[in-house]
């Protein structure tokens, strides 16, 4: 037998805090034919992120010249900060059977749906409102305005979630990531992407 498989562009998305992050780091980890790919943005970096490999940092004047040069898959302002997925990145990788990860907000993710129909979508949703109040507060990473804009705009993004293929209720992380790797092993069987070739024995 001879396989050959074309590589699968995967969004996983959601509103801030709904742990997405998490679950496509343990993703990446434990699933060696997935690659992420590094999101452009100008907000400022959080604690511990690093320039490259969770995003990549930029100006406004570079993210405007990367406009210019029609250089993003997609792009969107999100509380209040510009980002953008850099188109020759996810087309190369794809065009060379890798399987693409972009973890984006749903904003962004709608525009990669609309010029990209075959995405693999996920939606990931928190239990309820007042826990994503609870983790937006104890992650420790935003100031109590930046906190209230995103509780705000979960609602409008939750709103969303019919124009996804699938969607995840991140309640108990261990059953959120049995879901996701379950749906992700299921897309890497559509006959679409995978090309099995039987012979005669």
């Amino acid at each position: 037998m001879r396989e050959q498989r074309k590589g699968m562009l995967l969004v996983v998305s959601g509103p801030s805090g709904t742990g997405k992050g998490t679950l496509c780091e343990r993703l990446l980890r434990s699933d060696p034919s997935i690659t992420f790919s590094v999101s452009v943005t100008t907000r400022r970096p959080r604690e511990g992120e690093i320039d490259g490999v969770h995003y990549r940092f930029v100006s406004e004047e570079q993210f405007d010249q990367m406009l210019g040069q029609n250089a993003f898959l997609e792009h969107a302002t999100v509380h209040g900060h510009r980002y953008g997925t850099p188109r020759a990145q996810v087309e190369e990788a794809i065009e060379a059977g890798q399987n693409t990860l972009l973890d984006i907000d749903p904003q962004g993710a709608l525009s990669v749906m609309s010029a990209k129909p075959d995405t693999v979508s996920i939606f990931i949703l928190p239990p309820s409102y007042s826990a994503l109040r609870q983790r937006l507060r104890t992650r420790n990473t935003d100031d109590p305005e930046e906190i209230l804009k995103r509780l705000s705009n979960a609602y409008g993004e939750v709103k969303l979630l019919k124009h996804y293929s699938y969607a995840i209720v991140n309640d108990q992380l261990d059953q959120a990531f049995a879901l996701l790797s379950a749906i992700i092993l299921a897309e890497k069987q559509r006959t679409t992407r995978y090309f099995p070739e039987i012979y005669e024995e």
